[in-house]
């Protein structure tokens, strides 16, 4: 038999039913979904074929249940406000400025590219990953590269 995981009683399986079908987002709605499923005797297996949630993703939202309680609930991505943007106002008008010729090597501008750019700029290696303004770096090369702009 599957070990279950422990979920600390934070909550009463009352609450986190109401909780999780009164959530305000999606996100939040499938965390208590995961906490009330489990402390409800469901098996971690049990929880990933509801959810669609990882092993790993569920192991994370239990310890911090566990710890910090319902408060570690929720969409916290709006709480990552102690970073300063990767690039500040100067370098991201260079990089708009950059973005209206064609790149070095020809071709259209991709996030492999942006990120060679802002490395140079940083002086530093910066990560493709990092989409700091590279959702709108295909419109921008696409309409400079057009016939008549």
């Amino acid at each position: 038999m599957p070990k279950r995981i422990t979920i600390a009683p934070h909550l009463s399986m009352e609450e986190l039913e109401t909780r999780f079908r009164q959530a305000k987002t999606t996100t939040q709605a499938h965390h208590y979904q995961i906490i009330w499923l489990l402390a409800g005797g469901k098996t971690t297996a049990e929880v990933m074929a509801v959810t669609g949630y990882s092993r790993g993703w569920i192991y994370e939202l239990v310890s911090g249940y566990n710890h910090l309680g319902p408060e570690s609930l929720g969409d916290q991505r709006c709480q990552n406000t102690d970073r300063d943007p990767l690039l500040n106002d100067v370098e991201q008008a260079q990089l708009w400025q950059v973005l209206q010729q064609p790149p070095p090597d020809g071709g259209l501008w991709n996030g492999r590219k942006v990120a060679d750019w802002m490395s140079e700029i940083k002086g530093e290696k910066v990560c493709r990953l990092h989409r700091v303004g590279i959702s709108q770096v295909n419109e921008i090369s696409t309409k400079s590269s057009s016939p008549g702009t």
